[in-house]
């Protein structure tokens, strides 16, 4: 029986994971999350968990009196190094929400254990050290996110070598088709109110922003081995294609589906089966038609930036992720508006100094002067 730990377990992609766990007699060896003591505690009792995280260390006590004496209770950073380091483990779901997946995610690695990946950051900004990790460890890396892994089902049965390039697809989120103008006074609601997807609020204003797809742009980059001129960004406003890839002879394979995110997550933890799935069956005639449409990189500066940054390479990707987190969190609550989260990302990548990495503390540092250059900014304005 497959055993798994998840990290992020109380969030929409964990939430969801434990329910094809359930289905599917996958063993929960260990959880984590943020701060949700209460759903965490409610996880560990029903599926006779026994080690737990929660990152908040101030909230340790409170878990600890919600799953009992006998259930072992970590916190921060270290508990989550503890628990991505388990043995007999044989899968390593990581959903949590930032930089904070990027140090797990390389100790499962180095201990020898796949990873289903749903952390955006650990690729965007530490690719670099995770790829030649998971190659050096023999250590599968199963994408989680819709569009990589219809990409990932796409190659399967094909040869690498015989890959033209990728086409990534795009919801286009709540403000597709509006100009900057447009949206000069969008509040924080109308910036959630995602037409197709149920998210968490910083993944939802990600892909309002269209970092979201900028971020997955570097992610398939370090995932499939390319180049950016192979990425073509296409526009798919029903998210029924999820991507697809393009071979040598011009042929062009999707992978379809309706928008739910239980198949690529089962796709992910019981690779390579194919099973029945908790989801709705996809209707071609109930949809009548699907829609492709070029992105509007101009008013969507976060999407350029972070082709720029993958361009440039070296620390420039976790400079604008590290950006973006700020500014995100700054709109959220109500500090900048919405367009500025694009532009103090961009002047972030344009004047934070770009260097080599050579480990993971150049991309920690590289991510805290990003953080501290975009927190200068916003003092500013509010002075």
């Amino acid at each position: 029986m497959k055993r798994i730990t998840i990290l992020g377990s109380t969030g929409s992609i964990g939430t969801q994971a434990i329910e094809i766990c359930d289905k599917h007699g996958i063993r929960i060896a260990a959880l984590a999350a943020y701060s949700n003591t209460e759903l965490l505690a409610k996880q560990a009792k029903q599926h006779n968990v026994k080690t737990v995280c929660i990152y908040c260390e101030q909230k340790r006590d409170e878990l600890q009196t919600l799953v009992g004496s006998d259930v072992r209770v970590l916190t921060g950073m270290e508990g989550l190094k503890e628990i991505a380091a388990m043995q007999d483990v044989d899968i390593m779901l990581n959903s949590v929400v930032g930089m904070v997946g990027l140090v797990p995610t390389l100790t499962a690695i180095e201990h020898g254990t796949d990873i289903a990946l749903a952390n955006k950051e650990t690729l965007v900004a530490g690719g670099k050290l995770v790829i030649n990790s998971a190659k050096k460890n023999g250590v599968n890396i199963y994408p989680v996110d819709s569009e990589h892994s219809a990409i990932f089902q796409c190659l399967q049965g094909n040869k690498r070598e015989q890959l033209k390039g990728i086409i990534l697809t795009a919801s286009g989120g709540p403000f597709y088709k509006k100009t900057k103008k447009d949206l000069e006074n969008v509040g924080v609601e109308q910036a959630l109110a995602h037409p197709n997807w149920s998210m968490g609020r910083i993944i939802t204003i990600d892909s309002a922003t269209l970092m979201n797809k900028g971020l997955e742009f570097i992610e398939a980059i370090w995932l499939f081995d390319l180049r950016p001129d192979q990425i073509e960004i296409v526009v798919q406003r029903e998210s029924v294609v999820h991507s697809a890839v393009e071979y040598m002879d011009n042929s062009v394979i999707a992978q379809m589906g309706v928008p739910d995110m239980k198949i690529p997550i089962q796709y992910a933890l019981l690779y390579p089966e194919r099973v029945d799935c908790p989801t709705k069956h996809l209707s071609l005639a109930d949809y009548g038609t699907l829609s492709f449409d070029r992105p509007d990189y101009d008013t969507f500066d976060c999407l350029s930036a972070c082709i720029k940054a993958i361009t440039i390479g070296g620390t420039k990707p976790a400079i604008v992720n590290g950006a973006n987190e700020v500014a995100v969190a700054a709109f959220l609550e109500g500090k900048i508006k919405f367009l500025a989260i694009g532009e103090l990302v961009t002047k972030a990548l344009e004047n934070v100094k770009e260097k080599d990495i050579t480990c993971v503390e150049d991309v920690l540092d590289a991510d805290k002067e990003a953080r501290e250059y975009v927190r200068k900014l916003i003092d500013e304005r509010d002075n």
